[in-house]
């Protein structure tokens, strides 16, 4: 009873990603060929909402629900893992046609060949779990 909010609010996110279209392979696949400019902007808008929250919760010193100040530990300033990473993940989501969060909603519209992308997925976290302490962080 107690996690039907995050339920609710999950439902409600899928619904907005759905009708404005940010999940269809076609608005991907668009925004991959740089003919359109609408998922761009759902992102964008997504960096820059981001950016200004971090921004203001270190700025004014937020606290959690619980009343504990959020601190958000500095990031690494390496350049070539976030390169690297980032085009692991835009590969990822140029094959599969959705990135992680989508995968769930696509299935849950019905899509069931996202299955095997989040088998996929799943089977990669597991693989960078067992790799993760061989691996330049």
């Amino acid at each position: 009873m107690k996690f039907l909010k995050f339920l609710a609010v999950g439902i409600l996110f899928g619904i907005i990603l759905v009708k404005s279209e940010a999940v269809s392979w076609y608005r991907i696949f668009e925004m991959f060929k740089f003919q359109s400019f609408h998922m761009y902007g759902i992102i964008g808008s997504a960096v820059v909402l981001g950016v200004v929250s971090i921004y203001l919760i270190k700025k004014l010193k937020l606290k959690s629900i619980n009343g504990n100040q959020i601190h958000i530990p500095s990031k690494n300033k390496s350049f070539v893992n976030y390169l690297l990473g980032g085009i692991i993940f835009g590969l990822g989501w140029a094959l599969a046609g959705a990135c992680p969060g989508p995968m769930y909603i696509l299935l849950g519209t019905g899509v069931f060949s996202m299955l095997i992308v989040i088998a996929s997925a799943t089977l990669g976290t597991f693989v960078y779990g067992l790799l993760k302490n061989k691996l330049p962080h």
